[in-house]
């Protein structure tokens, strides 16, 4: 039923949009039906004497994972996560950011189920890169990351990909703990809202399932994992301040570019001393590898922005899930604004 229903929309896509928006949903309704045709059940490779022993090992975590999720964190109980898809390379999409040369603030794109969003999603490197070019040829700054998972907001049941299946348990848990979110709760047009209630309700997941599955080696290598990550993100929003601050500066544009400049360069020594305090960790160097700019910096604060506002919500219903859904859920029904500044609120109460 779901396939038909997405090869309708792809009969009516020249009704519903232009030249380029059509070559994108092209491509998007593509990819989706590569993606569901890859899919098998898990059950099925179970059974399968070809499937590689370690690759059963982590589909049937997995399951575990997936019962956890419905059972103990109350998140939706359908066919996603049951089905595995080889997608033979590395990313399953390739995201495309882009801000003006002077802002950090992401230029949207608007579609007919997801409402507008701080990005552009490919399924192919060569068309995120081909976008990027383009954007780069407009005077943007321009960010192209490759994502492992991306969540069809319960439309289609989405599988577990090649391209995360061999993460640790804990990190396998958290991105298959924040993709279900997306299917809980969806506000449209409003990526930092999304995104950051994704993001708060993995960490709370991965805690719960650690405190029932994991050992200490486990806890210790995942606590020491999110510490790094909340010391770089802290690091981000530290330079986005900066530069958010810098950019409203009346300066010629070749002085505000040396400025930038060197203000990014100051990040990046910050980095690396941090590199040493993590005892050389470099799980972040691809990042910097790729010279950040004003769409890497809004690529990770969208991710983050509000997580301590959803925190102190959960905290305020005592940890209780059900009741930090229902609670947020409310704010979902609030004009964005209104939204907004109850979040704001919240950390000052």
């Amino acid at each position: 039923m779901r396939a038909r229903r997405l090869l309708l929309y792809a009969a009516l896509l020249p009704l519903l949009c232009g030249c380029a928006t059509l070559r994108y949903y092209s491509q998007a309704v593509s990819g989706q039906l590569d993606l569901m045709r890859r899919a098998v059940p898990i059950d099925e490779q179970l059974a399968r004497d070809a499937v590689p022993a370690a690759l059963k090992a982590k589909l049937e975590a997995v399951l575990r994972i997936r019962r956890f999720a419905s059972r103990e964190l109350g998140l939706p109980d359908n066919g996603s996560y049951k089905s595995y898809a080889d997608l033979g390379r590395p990313y399953a999409l390739w995201n495309v950011f882009a801000t003006p040369e002077f802002s950090l603030e992401p230029v949207t794109s608007c579609f007919i189920f997801a409402g507008c969003v701080s990005y552009r999603g490919y399924f192919s490197e060569a068309d995120a890169q081909a976008e990027g070019a383009g954007r780069r040829a407009q005077d943007y700054d321009v960010f192209v990351g490759g994502v492992p998972a991306y969540s069809t907001l319960g439309w289609f049941d989405d599988p577990v990909l090649s391209t995360f299946i061999r993460y640790p348990d804990a990190e396998l848990a958290r991105l298959i703990f924040h993709e279900l979110a997306h299917q809980l709760l969806y506000v449209k047009s409003d990526t930092r809202f999304n995104e950051s209630f994704a993001a708060t309700v993995e960490q709370a997941g991965v805690e719960r399932w650690l405190a029932q599955n994991g050992n200490d080696r486990d806890r210790a290598a995942y606590d020491r994992l999110q510490r790094m990550r909340r010391e770089f993100v802290a690091l981000v929003v530290k330079y986005r301040a900066i530069l958010e601050q810098y950019y409203q500066e009346e300066l010629p544009a070749q002085e505000k570019r040396l400025g930038k400049a060197g203000r990014f360069a100051e990040m990046e020594a910050e980095y690396r001393q941090l590199k040493v305090s993590w005892g050389g960790f470099a799980g972040y160097d691809r990042w910097f590898a790729s010279k950040p700019n004003n769409a890497t910096l809004a690529s990770v604060g969208l991710y983050t922005e509000l997580v301590p506002a959803f925190r102190a919500m959960l905290d305020h219903e005592g940890g209780n899930l059900w009741r930090f859904y229902a609670a947020v859920k409310g704010l979902a029904k609030l004009p964005k604004e209104e939204r907004d500044a109850r979040l704001g609120s919240v950390l000052k109460d």
